[in-house]
């Protein structure tokens, strides 16, 4: 089955390698045995990502993927994806002076909650990701409704993303704190929550959350294993 080369445009190591394993153990259902497409990665330092951040730079951001992107380009990507919410908010800058296609992030996500019928999503994610309007202009704009956690509710999670889990540390006492945020958004009228940092479905899934969980870095990999086929 021929199936186009994929190429990944790496920000934290933690969702990068999630997103790359995902392709690889879910592409054989629709491939064959052992299958799946060719896929190259390219990761600049997440230090250079987060000086830019910090600035609120995101035509540096921009720049980073975009060496990502042509340094993929050479290696035989044929289009590109990026399992890393936060740094979407320079995609419009990217996309257009691209050298590739790429697969949005959050389209994948609001696809299936559509599918899935919900209406109002919870969003869950570093700090520079919950303050932008990355999800909310795209749920805006397919009719759907969302919320934010309490402004102290996303510091924290900021901090337990930043500290923790993009270094692989997962704490028990962390769980059990996204596992309040989520039960207040379903209080406040949630019906599904997106876990909008690749790194939190490492330690929140459908099995111990309150709500169920739109996982971005998942719904991303099957979309460019769907892409890497059409």
């Amino acid at each position: 089955m021929t199936s186009k080369h994929i190429g990944i445009v790496g920000c934290s190591a933690e969702g990068a390698a999630l997103c790359y394993k995902t392709i690889c153990t879910e592409s054989p259902r629709k491939m064959g045995s052992h299958s799946h497409p060719e896929v190259s990665m390219h990761t600049h330092s997440l230090a250079d990502y987060v000086v830019c951040l910090d600035q609120n730079d995101l035509n540096g951001i921009g720049d980073l993927m975009l060496s990502s992107a042509h340094k993929l380009k050479r290696a035989g990507a044929e289009f590109l994806i990026c399992p890393d919410n936060t740094i979407h908010q320079a995609f419009s800058y990217v996309e257009s002076r691209s050298p590739l296609p790429w697969l949005h992030i959050a389209d994948s996500v609001i696809a299936k909650a559509k599918a899935c019928g919900y209406k109002t999503l919870g969003i869950l994610g570093t700090r520079w990701l919950v303050e932008s309007q990355v999800y909310p202009d795209k749920i805006d704009q397919a009719g759907l409704s969302w919320l934010r956690p309490e402004p102290e509710e996303i510091q924290e999670i900021g901090r337990i993303i930043m500290e923790e889990l993009v270094y692989g540390v997962f704490k028990p006492e962390s769980v059990l704190y996204f596992q309040s945020v989520i039960s207040g958004l379903k209080r406040s009228g949630c019906d599904a929550v997106i876990l909008g940092c690749t790194e939190i479905p490492l330690i929140i899934d459908d099995g111990n959350s309150e709500l169920p969980t739109l996982n971005s870095n998942r719904l991303l990999a099957e979309a460019a294993i769907q892409a890497s086929l059409q």
